[in-house]
């Protein structure tokens, strides 16, 4: 009786036990403290690399780094990064207005439409899609995909030409923004399909119960339970897609025809981004030359350390749908 009352009161037996977990924590926290701070610093050196490489070529620039359109380095020395910033935005945004609803759309249905025999295999298929190598996506862009676009775009610039997006003269379709965009949405779809369908799957059962036994049908059941508590997981997903998008090389190498102007036109033959510019300039770039392409990985750097701020500015805005599974 003894024992029983000085063990549950904080006797020898909880004395050991706190001993061992505190044993068990403390190496644990060193170990997780440690991988922030190597992580920061791996940040760190990536970007003093960046800068102290980049401020050569930026000194030699005889043209304005942030509002030329012009990008000759290894020549007349005249190079900006605003052609190659606008058309990495805008292909990544294109790809994530696509992708997006359809990885919700497909998350969906494998978590709470598809049969559970079903629901597997299929995770397993969309999952693997990821595993496939970018050149393959820009191999099938350039030969099936550019081909096939050519008369939608033509219709899309028929009937919707007075929308900028849509709008040009003369070559319709071909290596275009939009095909580009396409292949990049095909790329993060899988992402952003994986991580969306593992939050959906953790929303808690009670509330889907509780919203079912008050009537509601399966989709105002999702509406209602589902998707508030997954909206930070999907936000997140995106924005890890859309990083992905950003720095994606040898697909949208192999697609943008890499002109080096602004054009909202998305039907017509423009669009360059960063990443492109950098694998379709890298192997005979000068000393200035290459200076410049870092440079310009820096304002990618920059562009998507920024894009993650707002999205964990964003997820923080949301957590009270997190705290609602608790």
């Amino acid at each position: 009786m003894t024992t029983d009352v000085r063990t549950r009161g904080g006797g020898p037996a909880t004395r050991r036990s706190a001993s061992r977990r505190s044993h068990g924590e403390a190496p644990f926290r060193f170990a997780a403290t440690g991988a922030g701070i190597l992580l920061l610093v791996i940040m760190a050196a990536i970007a003093v690399f960046l800068i102290s490489e980049a401020v050569p070529a930026l000194r030699a620039n005889k043209g304005d780094f942030f509002t030329d359109l012009t990008w000759e380095p290894n020549g007349s020395q005249v190079f900006g990064i605003a052609a190659l910033a606008f058309g990495t935005v805008l292909s990544s945004a294109i790809a994530l207005v696509i992708a997006t609803p359809v990885a919700m759309g497909v998350a969906l249905f494998i978590s709470h439409y598809a049969p559970r025999r079903m629901a597997g295999p299929l995770g397993y298929l969309v999952d693997l899609l990821a595993a496939v190598p970018s050149v393959v996506y820009g191999l099938w862009g350039v030969t099936f995909l550019v081909p096939l676009l050519k008369k939608p775009s033509e219709w899309l610039n028929a009937h919707f030409g007075w929308f900028p997006l849509f709008a040009g003269e003369g070559a319709i379709g071909g290596k275009t923004m939009l095909a580009g965009g396409v292949v990049l949405a095909i790329m993060i779809l899988p992402i952003i399909a994986a991580i969306s369908r593992e939050v959906f799957l953790q929303t808690p059962r009670m509330n889907e119960e509780a919203a079912l036994a008050l009537g509601a049908t399966r989709w105002e059941m999702i509406r209602m339970a589902v998707l508030p508590f997954g909206r930070p997981g999907v936000v997140s997903a995106a924005m890890l897609g859309l990083g992905r998008a950003m720095g994606e090389t040898i697909a949208v190498a192999l697609i943008f025809p890499a002109t080096f102007d602004i054009s909202f036109e998305i039907l017509t033959p423009h669009g360059n981004s960063i990443a492109a510019n950098i694998a379709n300039g890298f192997g005979e770039a000068t000393p200035i030359g290459r200076g410049a392409l870092i440079a310009s990985g820096l304002v990618l750097f920059v562009i998507t350390l920024l894009v993650n701020m707002g999205a964990r500015m964003i997820i923080n805005r949301r957590k009270e749908y997190a705290r609602s599974g608790a």
